[in-house]
């Protein structure tokens, strides 16, 4: 299962696992600008705390690539 959100011109990429029924692994993953003609997805990361609800999964993963998006390009460049 998989969702895409935009982020600060990055996309997060959220992907849930199911590890027992109604609960999910999270992983998130960004593409960004890094390069002018080339954006691919980076390395997939485990979110800490797992497994959720589905829906706190998504939320959860979100979150999570905000703040790492949020942590590369600092707080004060919104």
């Amino acid at each position: 299962m998989q969702c895409i959100k935009e982020y600060r011109g990055f996309a997060i990429r959220v992907d849930l696992l199911e590890t027992s029924e109604g609960m999910f692994d999270t992983w998130f993953q960004i593409k960004g600008p890094i390069k002018a003609h080339e954006a691919v997805y980076g390395t997939p990361f485990k979110v800490f705390g797992s497994p959720f609800s589905r829906r706190w999964a998504h939320l959860v993963g979100e979150l999570a690539g905000r703040a790492f998006i949020d942590q590369v390009l600092g707080v004060d460049e919104f």
